[in-house]
């Protein structure tokens, strides 16, 4: 199955079916399906950013959204690239950053460059982190 519509993942994400819930979570769309959801129902970025299938350049466009919480889910996601990272790392809300040195995918030479010298606890953070790595 593809998602082919952004009413189709309107309806899978908000469904009370687990199973349509779990399809809008996993199953493909074309990019421009994305670009629609995201136009057309901005309260569903978040869930855009959680499909596993995500085409990077819609992480790219949804990186510099005004909205804290999906640049944080953003910066929890895996599959983020250098183009990404450069954007977040400096991000104003110290959540996003400490999203970013919890991220289990970059290393640790990437995390010492995130912007820790406005905070102390993302100093401490970054700090607790390369002890554990």
């Amino acid at each position: 199955m593809m998602i082919k519509s952004a009413e189709e993942f309107k309806r899978l994400r908000i469904s009370e079916n687990l199973e349509e819930q779990r399809l809008a979570a996993l199953e493909s769309a074309e990019i421009t399906v994305w670009y629609e959801t995201i136009t057309k129902f901005p309260e569903l970025k978040e869930w855009v950013i959680h499909n596993k299938t995500i085409q990077i350049e819609i992480l790219e466009f949804l990186a510099t959204d005004k909205d804290e919480n999906v640049r944080y889910a953003i910066a929890r996601k895996r599959k983020i690239n250098q183009k990404i990272f450069d954007i977040l790392k400096n991000d104003p809300s110290e959540n996003v950053r400490h999203a970013l040195i919890w991220n289990t995918k970059l290393p640790i030479e990437i995390k010492k460059k995130i912007k820790t010298d406005d905070s102390d606890w993302l100093k401490k953070e970054l700090e607790e982190k390369i002890k554990l790595d």
